[in-house]
């Protein structure tokens, strides 16, 4: 599924303010897949521990369960296109939408460790699908005046759902009496974590309703008249329906479908610039983020937090990801990808670096000494913040900019496979390597940190205020 980035003719240039509210809410709806995105990848961090316990699992066998929602996601991103190409995007969302709904109440009901992880399987799939569908819904439907912004929902929405699931995880918690297996409604307060997401799931279904089929799809549906009744709705009643219509028939047919096939070349099988993609993508991960969503109440508890302070600091820590989050979308335009990026690496390095020395000491009655806990707190905070700030947005940034367009679509679907990879790796990789030596898995991850600084310095130029069809 592509869609076009050509402004739209003369007469279409922005939406009438009478018209831009409904705009909007159209934008907010999509986005909901962005919230359930982030909700879905986030609330599992309340339930690890609880599932090591129910289960009477080691690391390793706890690792898979947690990373191989991430399978689904890899599926669910590749084959979204194709889908929403074939029903539309509305019906994408819809399914989505079932998709979250019947992983949550699996995931809340299970009858065994199999069939949580066949659940988690099932909402990975759905959070692959929400991944690629609510941007490019945003973009086909978004006026051109507005569409920076409007398509910024999608990621605004993911940390916003990232942030509800630990409060809702939090909440629930100090409901069961801080116990993550203690009884609520006649089950686990863990099954309760994960089942709460059947609300958001079934208001997203029902949000998908409400808003009108993308007018890109309505057009290559051979549906024309709705088609236009949507461009009327969505840019205004003064806009030239017929030119807008034959702009994007011109559009569809001269975009050139990039295959596989076009990325090969060079002497390591890609062509560079596919491989720094590739690279913007292994870095993001490796440097250890989603340890900080999927892990960080039981990272807490391991040095001696209760359960109820580690589950507070796992909201904070999303507040705070929120914060980083609106920094990048307000000066990746302004400084620039690139000084942005590096300005993310020297912040995530020293975070890091002063993680893995706090770790280092050993725990004293079960917690670490007073100077080192409070450091360990600090420093997850500073580094969560500078990757939200920096390589958390410019990331996505680059790759939507950075590839030839004869190229773009199928290299974005490589890096972003990449990036799928990587997560998984670090995901089913954290519980095995923090029981060997928390201090040194950190210290791995500064690694990352410090290298993303000379690969950025060397291999990565800068798109800031360049045209897409500038990009060789």
């Amino acid at each position: 599924m592509t869609s076009t980035t050509r402004p739209p003719a003369s007469g279409a240039r922005t939406a009438h303010p009478e018209h831009l509210g409904h705009v909007i809410f159209i934008a907010a709806a999509a986005a909901m897949g962005g919230f359930l995105f982030g909700y879905d990848s986030a609330v599992i961090n309340g339930a690890v521990e609880a599932i090591r316990g129910r289960y009477d699992i080691g690391s390793a066998a706890l690792a898979q369960v947690i990373a191989i929602a991430l399978i689904g996601c890899a599926v669910g991103a590749a084959t979204a296109g194709r889908i929403a190409d074939r029903i539309g995007r509305i019906r994408c969302m819809q399914i989505a939408s079932v998709l979250f709904t019947i992983s949550a109440v699996g995931s809340a009901l299970p009858f065994a460790l199999w069939d949580l992880a066949f659940w988690r399987i099932i909402g990975g799939f759905a959070i692959g699908m929400a991944s690629v569908i609510g941007p490019a819904y945003i973009a086909e439907v978004a006026p051109a005046a507005y569409r920076g912004r409007l398509g910024s929902f999608q990621q605004a929405a993911i940390v916003i759902g990232i942030a509800i699931s630990q409060l809702v995880n939090w909440g629930i918690l100090n409901a069961a009496g801080g116990d993550q297996r203690g009884k609520l409604m006649g089950i686990e307060a863990w099954q309760v974590m994960l089942g709460v997401m059947v609300i958001p799931a079934v208001l997203y279904g029902l949000l998908s309703f409400a808003i009108p089929e993308s007018p890109r799809f309505l057009i290559s549906a051979g549906r024309d008249a709705r088609a236009r009744e949507v461009l009327k709705e969505v840019e205004g009643d003064d806009i030239d329906l017929d030119a807008r219509v034959a702009e994007i028939e011109h559009a569809m047919k001269s975009e050139h479908k990039s295959t596989f096939k076009d990325l090969l070349g060079g002497g390591f099988f890609f062509k560079p610039i596919v491989w720094v993609g590739i690279g913007l993508s292994v870095f993001q991960q490796f440097v250890g983020i989603n340890v900080a969503f999927y892990y960080s109440s039981t990272l807490w508890q391991s040095v001696g937090v209760d359960p109820s302070q580690s589950f507070f600091y796992s909201f904070t820590t999303s507040i705070i990801n929120i914060i980083g989050t609106v920094i990048a979308m307000i000066f990746v335009d302004r400084i620039g990808r690139r000084p942005l990026a590096l300005i993310g690496s020297v912040g995530m390095a020293i975070g890091l670096a002063l993680e893995a020395w706090a770790f280092s000491y050993d725990l004293v009655d079960g917690k670490l000494p007073g100077t080192q806990g409070w450091v360990a707190l600090i420093a997850a905070h500073v580094f969560v913040l500078f990757f939200a700030l920096s390589w958390g947005v410019v990331v996505w940034v680059f790759l939507g900019e950075m590839f030839p367009n004869r190229i773009r679509a199928a290299a974005l679907g490589v890096a972003a496979s990449a990036q799928w990879i990587a997560n998984w790796a670090i995901t089913a990789s954290f519980p095995s390597l923090a029981d060997w030596n928390l201090s040194a898995t950190y210290v791995i991850y500064t690694i990352f940190a410090a290298l993303s600084i000379p690969f950025v310095l060397k291999y990565v130029k800068e798109t800031k205020g360049k045209a897409l069809e500038e990009m060789g």
